[in-house]
């Protein structure tokens, strides 16, 4: 007779019941794991579209927002710097006789656009004053050229307007921000829209003679 003891074979429960419940807890786990990764994958797509949103928002905000400017402590041949859109912008007040000199033959001979026939301001700044009142010269002082800042400096030789000139490639601009014949730069400063509040307050960012003039349709900032 075989007194080896005899090895039992588990009973079914036995055999199945552990590995089993260890397989489900994985699988329980890993679903999980997974489905929180696949949430996380989808919430930062989204958050990031949230935060484009926002920031479209807030530039097209800032983008459209108006800058009224108080003139009345500018002195006739004096001008003020404003920042309007993040763009420089150059109000100057100008004399009778920077007026005069404006419609001189001896300057529009000079120019490359005297009649401001290209599209570089609202239509009631395409003047030979560039300007809705011809006292005030309003312009957004970024060079033509490569986008350098003119300083204002009257043209020699030139009756004298008041003027620009560009410190990085030369070219010189007139009191009206146009530009000069074989300069660099291909066109007149920009004029941006607007219109007076009364008659020492301006408002940049609307022109009310031209309404639906948008400043991103000109020729060259």
């Amino acid at each position: 007779m075989d007194d080896t003891p005899q090895s039992h074979p588990p009973s079914s429960s036995q055999e199945c019941h552990a590995p089993t419940t260890t397989r489900r807890h994985v699988l329980e786990i890993s679903t999980a794991a997974l489905g929180g990764a696949g949430a996380c994958a989808l919430a930062v797509p989204f958050l990031n579209s949230l935060r484009g949103t926002q920031t479209a928002i807030q530039q097209a905000e800032e983008e459209s927002a108006l800058l009224d400017v108080d003139v009345s402590d500018l002195t006739p041949g004096a001008q003020k710097n404003v920042i309007w859109r993040h763009w420089p912008v150059s109000i100057q007040r100008r004399t009778p006789q920077m007026q005069e000199a404006l419609k001189s033959a001896e300057l529009l001979r000079q120019l490359r656009d005297p009649y401001s026939k290209a599209r570089q301001q609202p239509l009631d700044a395409a003047n030979l004053y560039r300007s809705l009142n011809p006292e005030y010269g309003v312009f957004i002082t970024v060079c033509t050229h490569l986008g350098c800042i003119p300083t204002m400096h009257d043209i020699p030789g030139l009756p004298s307007s008041g003027g620009f000139f560009c410190p990085c490639h030369g070219s010189q601009f007139d009191g009206a921000g146009r530009v000069l014949q074989n300069m660099p730069a291909p066109y007149n400063l920009p004029v941006p829209p607007l219109f007076f509040l009364t008659s020492t307050k301006l408002r940049l960012g609307m022109s009310k003679a031209d309404p639906h003039f948008d400043i991103n349709t000109i020729q060259q900032i």
